[in-house]
């Protein structure tokens, strides 16, 4: 059992096929593709928004009370993996939620507001689309000078810290109208 709890590859993959099966199983809404997809995105999602909330509700308000010689522990070590898979649940999060909504035929209702069936759900998927763009092309950048992943002199450092921590919380204020935008859409 420790061999196999101690691989988080087998016990992810073991965990897609038991989703699949239960997918299966219960008929998944009568749509397979559908199914799975939805289960996808919410997976990533899950991925994306707990390391989100982790960043903003652990990591970045515990760092100031570490004493100096164990930062170098969370720079060098804890942040990076993290934010690996911080940005990478962000883009399977959209290109799953864009996967199921070309799928079902309302990406375009959806994206331009235009259909009143498909305004929140449109609504939820443009503060998505905003979030992922500053993961990608404003946390990430800045992260990676803060961190000292690429060459940035100590005032650099200092200001992609504020900057990727000021977008950070910027995406967890976005993050709620999103989820109720986004289940809202869905359940009512």
């Amino acid at each position: 059992m420790t061999k196999f709890f101690g691989n988080l590859h087998a016990v992810l993959g073991v965990g897609l096929v038991a989703a699949i099966a239960l997918i299966a199983l219960v008929g998944g809404n009568g749509e397979m593709v559908t199914s799975v997809l939805r289960w996808l995105h919410l997976f990533f999602g899950v991925v994306w928004i707990g390391l989100l909330y982790y960043f903003n509700f652990v990591q970045i308000p515990t760092m100031p009370s570490v004493p100096a010689e164990l930062k170098p522990g969370v720079s060098k070590y804890i942040a990076p993996k993290a934010l690996f898979f911080f940005r990478w649940g962000a883009a399977f999060t959209v290109l799953t939620g864009l996967a199921i909504a070309i799928h079902g035929n309302y990406a375009h209702q959806a994206f331009t507001l235009t259909d009143p069936n498909y305004r929140l759900i449109g609504i939820g998927m443009w503060i998505a689309l905003i979030m992922a763009f500053n993961v990608w092309f404003i946390i990430w950048p800045a992260q990676k000078k803060a961190l000292g992943l690429v060459e940035a002199d100590d005032a650099t450092k200092a200001a992609s810290a504020t900057r990727a921590m000021i977008f950070s919380r910027t995406n967890t204020l976005l993050s709620i109208p999103m989820f109720f935008a986004m289940i809202a859409a869905n359940h009512g």
